[in-house]
């Protein structure tokens, strides 16, 4: 499949310019298909003609191999969660902490890795945030910032700029100080190669309604099985046990301990879906794409409006313009949708799917906000 084939399947495509995948990427009609197939087997056929616990959990077991498969990992090693949100709190949940422990993250993270630190803040662990500019991270200042800390939270790829961080050299750093590595990738599958083995994290949160066009709620999170065992997640429910009935159950081995009860497979069976269709394309025929695309919309922009990188490392470009949410808006009624951020600029997030015709329209459309 190519990436204009992979186009034709998505009904949302067919109408304006969408270039706002870095939120929502919306999905191609079999995704959203077989969600719905499973969901009216699930309901009309199961209760009577199977078992719907059983054919549930075999959704579950094949999209946990196909994530793991993807991210490089083995499928003990993957959790399916609601969003990365859900995986970044299972983390902080799970970590044995004490009044006065150290959470170190950078000032270019999403909610998602800011909220569930400002909690543990009421609680007495300490939070220490490494500024940076223009999306870069400062190896030695995040070095001292984790010297002594319990925990790191940080990007793969920034929702802010679209830099690439280094994670392998970040991870590295905080392990040297004795501190878990948690890596928000959200950004990344879909977009781009993932090796988790390669970056060496502890745990790395991700969800597949991005740049993989699934289904909100298929989210998932991968937990070294070397640390697995020392995580003690807060929800517990059926699915993080191995027997739930027992006097003392013990824990799923692995990542599934962060699984709790009965969530729709639907998400996770769309997912799947997503992930294959990915791979039919060839996630590096999709990287070449999208930076060939970004490079192009990069190209038309000012440098002096351009808050990334003059060279794309991703498909998220950032453009300051005097009025962002005005600038949205109008960019909205002439049938292009990008987003604003808190950083008083635009966003474009360009996928493999979208086309040059779609970019220079954009970069028309950019020329009249300034």
């Amino acid at each position: 499949m190519t990436p204009l084939e992979l186009r034709a399947d998505v009904p949302a495509l067919q109408e304006g310019v969408y270039l706002n995948h870095g939120a929502h990427g919306p999905s191609p009609r079999y995704v959203v298909d077989a969600a719905d197939a499973f969901v009216r087997a699930h309901e009309f056929d199961s209760p009577t003609g199977g078992d719907p616990y059983a054919d549930a959990f075999e959704e579950f077991d094949r999209t946990r191999a196909a994530v793991a498969s993807l991210l490089g990992a083995t499928p003990d090693e993957v959790a399916l969660t609601e969003s990365t949100t859900a995986g970044v709190n299972a983390i902080a949940g799970a970590i044995d902490r004490e009044p006065g422990d150290v959470v170190v993250r950078t000032d270019l993270e999403h909610p998602a890795g800011t909220l569930p630190w400002q909690r543990l803040e009421r609680e007495g662990v300490e939070v220490r945030v490494v500024d940076t500019a223009g999306g870069r991270v400062d190896v030695d200042a995040f070095a001292d910032a984790v010297a002594d800390a319990r925990l790191a939270c940080f990007s793969a790829v920034t929702w802010t700029h679209g830099t690439r961080l280094p994670v392998r050299e970040l991870v590295e750093t905080a392990h040297d100080a004795g501190a878990f590595a948690l890596v928000d990738a959200v950004q990344v599958p879909g977009q781009m190669p993932v090796d988790v083995r390669e970056w060496g994290a502890d745990a790395v949160a991700a969800a597949g309604h991005k740049w993989l066009l699934g289904l909100w709620g298929g989210g998932f999170l991968y937990v070294d099985s070397a640390v697995a065992p020392e995580l003690a997640p807060r929800a517990v429910g059926y699915r993080s046990v191995e027997t739930p009935t027992a006097p003392s159950p013990t824990y799923a081995t692995g990542a599934r301990r962060f699984e709790v009860g009965s969530a729709n497979p639907a998400p996770h069976r769309a997912l799947r879906e997503a992930v294959d269709a990915i791979r039919e394309v060839g996630v590096p025929t999709i990287e070449s794409r999208i930076h060939d695309l970004a490079e192009r919309l990069v190209a038309g922009v000012p440098d002096d409006r351009l808050l990334g990188p003059a060279t794309p490392e991703s498909g998220l470009v950032t453009v300051d313009v005097p009025d962002p949410e005005g600038a949205v808006e109008r960019l909205g009624e002439a049938g292009i949708v990008v987003r604003a951020l808190p950083s008083d600029a635009v966003r474009a997030s360009v996928h493999a799917v979208n086309t040059t015709a779609e970019v220079d329209q954009l970069v028309g459309a950019l020329e009249r906000e300034w």
